[in-house]
């Protein structure tokens, strides 16, 4: 199983009410960037906006550096880039592989840089694999359709890897999202909220 996975809450076709998914979007663990889950980075190395969208960091034992992008140093690129917090903003798009919790910087910033940082995240993709966003790859901040999940009991979900690598079997797999559960094909047999515009996945058995 990949260092983060989806959390969710979800309900089964006669026991559970479909439920909100907690942790659509998330902070990587530690293996992902170094950086630990839950603490926003300090801004370093920033322009006229520190990580705004198509720049690139590097990965540190303290956080994310901003480097050119063709740089050997570049691990990921931003590709949405928000103001606020992640839980009350906009989601990350589906094959985001990691979020970055950026905390606000009122300090004097290096020459030609503004004079703060707001909070903010950073919704970021690896410049090379693995990419644990992409469907079925068992982690990435959202759960997307095509990625498989087990039922970790309380009426919760995490995501794994769909191939058996994880340490955990998949039991289930999202097949499509959709506004509503009646819109679910009939071979449904868990309702996964994801948030979004069709914020119901609709998972079969495997």
């Amino acid at each position: 199983m990949r260092v983060r996975r989806s959390v969710g809450l979800v309900c089964g076709l006669l026991a559970l009410p479909l439920a909100l998914l907690t942790g659509c979007q998330r902070s990587p663990g530690p293996a992902a960037h170094g950086t630990p889950a839950g603490t926003a980075i300090p801004a370093t190395g920033y322009g006229a906006r520190f990580l705004a969208v198509g720049e690139c960091g590097s990965r540190g034992t303290a956080g994310f550096t901003e480097v050119p992008c063709s740089g050997a140093r570049a691990a990921a690129r931003v590709v949405a880039r928000h103001d606020g917090t992640a839980s009350h903003g906009p989601l990350c798009p589906p094959t985001t592989d990691f979020v970055l919790h950026i905390g606000a910087r009122s300090s004097s910033p290096p020459k030609g840089g503004e004079g703060a940082v707001p909070q903010g995240y950073a919704c970021m993709r690896n410049l090379r694999p693995p990419h644990p966003g992409d469907p079925g790859d068992g982690g990435g901040p959202r759960t997307v359709p095509g990625d498989c999940v087990y039922d970790s009991g309380g009426g919760r979900v995490r995501e794994t890897a769909c191939d058996g690598s994880g340490t955990r079997k998949p039991r289930y797999r999202i097949t499509k999202a959709v506004p509503a559960r009646r819109q679910c094909p009939p071979s449904t047999a868990l309702y996964v909220q994801l948030g979004g515009r069709d914020p119901v996945g609709c998972a079969r058995r495997l």
